[in-house]
């Protein structure tokens, strides 16, 4: 049964396991204190209707992945593996198949993303991660907040043009925009650049066919990891993405801004580093000058093809800030969107600097603009920009711890 079937329909105890115990939906919990009292039964057992799965999951803490606990041992494995070994074609198909295992479950529809280098004898790019689409909590960092997730009572899909719709509420107050409709278009491209995009969530009464669900069904363009000249691994299309389409979470460990700023050091210093500090502009307080983003998104140790998205001074995706079944709005999900249509066979690249030419009075690109780094500095935080781009600055931003 779908997690967001009818109220009318009883729930399985089995079925709770997700959430704990399978009897936990007949008594009190520790956690959460909610008594729920059934009038149904169904064949002797008593029936937990929507609503009382709801009550009762909200006020407990869900199962999540945490950092300690990304695997490695495979990839340990590999990286034992003599280095003739690991330049055989034939690893191409492990890495793939390697993908198409992690990635089974969260988006089982996706296309299978292909590994391509015509430049030299590298087989794949490093067996230094773990493949994952999940985030990975860190220590410090609290679990997912389904408590006071926002959560609408719509059934089937949500309409555009609701007066009732908890979700459509959120978007708008987001917006600023009383009369917008959602993030999505019907096609599911986003229409709203710039601002966060709230889904409706796993709590909520409609359904998978809902237009408001979009991140959460997973990747469905085409891409591939290809080997360039001069950038390393990049990300491709190898069919045509259009406008305003999903194309990925920029996935990994969630840390503190406290560790990040310990591993920058260290990322600095060998010049390559993957943390992206959760700052949007609408999580600033009041544009307090004082401010600090709480988290980092690090994807390291753990990630999925994104980590591999070059920079570009003409960029033709972004970064945005996606809530679905976090309740804290300081830990968004940061999924990448095609802000026009990408060709096949393009390089699919975004902005290191975060400046767009849509944003120009945008306060979230107001970056301190340092010097470029120059070779024997202790901590690069610049080099040369190879994107060939007609508008290219000569330099891309790495880092600024």
């Amino acid at each position: 049964m779908s997690s967001r079937s009818s109220t009318s329909d009883a729930w399985p105890a089995s079925a709770d396991d997700t959430f704990g115990s399978p009897n936990a939906s007949r008594q009190t919990t520790p956690e959460d204190g909610v008594v729920v009292h059934h009038s149904k039964t169904y064949g002797g057992f008593e029936a937990i209707t929507w609503p009382d799965h709801v009550k009762i999951t909200k006020n407990r803490t869900p199962k999540y992945d945490r950092a300690e606990d990304i695997p490695h041992l495979f990839e340990d494995h590999v990286n034992n593996m003599t280095w003739y070994t690991r330049m055989m074609p034939e690893m191409r198909k492990v890495y793939e198949a390697r993908i198409l295992e992690n990635t089974a479950e969260d988006e089982p529809d996706a296309p299978p993303i292909e590994i391509q280098n015509d430049v030299d004898e590298e087989a794949t790019p490093p067996w230094e991660f773990f493949y994952s689409n999940k985030m990975w909590h860190g220590e410090g960092v609290p679990p997912p907040d389904t408590k006071s997730l926002v959560r609408c009572n719509c059934k089937g899909a949500c309409s555009p043009k609701s007066k009732t719709c908890a979700c459509l509420k959120r978007q708008r107050e987001a917006c600023q925009d009383p009369n917008m409709e959602f993030a999505y278009d019907k096609t599911g491209k986003l229409k709203i650049p710039g601002y966060p995009i709230f889904e409706c969530n796993d709590f909520c009464g409609c359904g998978d066919e809902c237009r408001n669900r979009v991140v959460q069904h997973g990747r469905k363009v085409s891409v591939a990891l290809r080997k360039t000249v001069s950038k390393g691994w990049g990300v491709f299309a190898t069919k045509k993405i259009l406008a305003g389409s999903f194309i990925g979470i920029y996935s990994g460990e969630l840390i503190t801004d406290v560790v990040a700023q310990k591993r920058g050091i260290k990322y600095n210093k060998f010049g390559r580093t993957y943390l992206f500090d959760i700052d949007f502009h609408h999580l600033r307080d009041g544009n307090d000058p004082d401010w600090t983003n709480q988290f980092t998104v690090d994807a390291y140790h753990a990630g999925n093809f994104t980590r591999f998205l070059n920079h570009s001074c003409d960029s033709n995706s972004r970064l945005f800030a996606c809530y679905v079944n976090e309740g804290n709005i300081q830990k968004p999900l940061l999924v990448v969107f095609s802000l026009r249509d990408i060709e096949p066979d393009e390089e699919i690249c975004f902005n290191y600097n975060g400046d767009y030419p849509d944003d120009d009075d945008d306060p979230e690109n107001e970056r301190d603009k340092e010097q470029p780094h120059i070779e024997g500095t202790r901590d690069i935080i610049y080099e040369r920009c190879m994107c060939g781009a007609r508008n290219c600055t000569g330099i891309v931003f790495l880092a600024s711890r």
